[in-house]
């Protein structure tokens, strides 16, 4: 890569920092000898519940798992209707497909870009068994008007925490309002493996005890089944590593909430829509998504200075393509498509400089000054 170039995202600085703590944690690995759900998990499990407040935690292989396996626990079925936001990454959806239920798609609201409170309200029918809450971006969605729809309407509640790691609302930590918060350890995330991996956290014991079957083929003990589940377990090195990141993660969020400042302020009073945050939400800024009509001009513009951008997501689930030739009911969010139109994902993480950040603010206001 050119020196001069700004990437979206490095991680190997982050790498580098803590490649002394990585090598000591293999090699106390590989003399141990344990892969598998071992003693690392187990710590991990605790320590990543005790930071987000809640009961217990589950560790699996991947955050998609922790959707699916949390769906199976709660007793989705085929045929039941699970409602989830339109705008989000694919695995929300497939997740819900894998569980064999339908999802149902609700439009956002388009100032916070997550499940609207009003749309999820109205998609419920006497199939919907679950809804799923996304906390795109880093923000929190509008998790007390929500969590008293789902109480209402007899709705279980599972947090997609995917992009949330350290993002809470009024002093609750996301993943701590519903009865399941599932949480990806993906290498991109502001808590990341290198690999996949996930964890469910939860209040409820038995529920915790439900997914620990689950991912561990549904055994009751070694050699006798309770249930048919899945193979889906953390294993031990993840863990290691992740254990070692997460000492260091309320430190990377404040970092990015910094930068997160900066970018506010330098790019305040341009004709792009900024992320809204306000004081009651502590937003965790896994991505700094402006809006633009004209989006792929900026981002060209960009590219030319050697800026790297990416788009958090250009095609709403409810028009991906097995949803729409899969025979579900036709929908429209309007909110999520113009949304999708719009949004450009600016680099941001805990190891970019002031300088580079500098320099993709200076080389967005030429881009509007090109124009006036």
């Amino acid at each position: 890569m050119n020196p001069a170039e700004i990437p979206f995202l490095d991680l190997s600085r982050q790498n580098e920092e803590l490649a002394g703590e990585f090598a000591a944690a293999f090699s106390r690995f590989m003399q141990e000898g344990n892969f598998i759900l071992g003693p690392e998990v187990a710590s991990l499990e605790e320590e990543f519940t005790a930071y987000c407040g809640a009961t217990a935690g589950v560790g699996v292989a991947s955050g998609t798992d922790a959707l699916l396996l949390s769906l199976k626990a709660l007793g989705i079925e085929p045929g039941d209707e699970v409602i989830t936001a339109a705008l989000s990454a694919p695995p929300t959806a497939v997740a819900i497909s894998l569980a064999g239920a339908q999802p149902v798609f609700a439009d956002i609201d388009p100032v916070s870009r997550c499940l609207s409170p009003h749309a999820l309200r109205e998609k419920v029918s006497g199939r919907t068994r679950c809804a799923v809450v996304v906390h795109l971006y880093g923000r929190m969605a509008d998790m007390p008007e929500i969590a008293g729809i789902a109480e209402e309407c007899g709705l279980a509640l599972i947090e997609d925490c995917a992009q949330a790691h350290g993002a809470s609302l009024l002093g609750r930590a996301a993943g701590t309002w519903g009865q399941a918060g599932c949480y990806s350890f993906y290498p991109t995330k502001n808590l990341g493996a290198y690999g996949d991996g996930g964890m469910v956290v939860t209040g409820d014991d038995d529920l915790a005890s439900h997914l620990r079957s689950l991912r561990d083929y549904g055994r009751t003990d070694r050699d006798r089944l309770g249930e048919i589940g899945f193979n889906s377990r953390l294993d031990e090195l993840q863990a290691a590593f992740l254990r070692i990141k997460l000492v260091r993660l309320e430190a990377w969020n404040r970092r990015r909430r910094e930068l997160a400042r900066r970018y506010l302020e330098g790019l305040a009073g341009l004709p792009l829509g900024l992320p809204d945050w306000d004081g009651e939400r502590n937003h965790c800024f896994h991505l700094f998504v402006v809006e633009y009509e004209e989006r792929d001009d900026l981002r060209i513009h960009l590219a030319k200075r050697g800026i790297q951008t990416a788009v958090h997501y250009p095609v709403p689930l409810h028009l991906q393509e097995p949803y729409l030739a899969g025979g579900l009911p036709s929908c429209s969010c309007p909110a999520a498509e113009r949304t999708a139109r719009r949004v450009l994902s600016l680099p941001l993480y805990p190891h970019l400089s002031d300088e580079e950040q500098d320099r993709i603010i200076e080389a967005i206001i030429s881009f509007f000054r090109a124009l006036a």
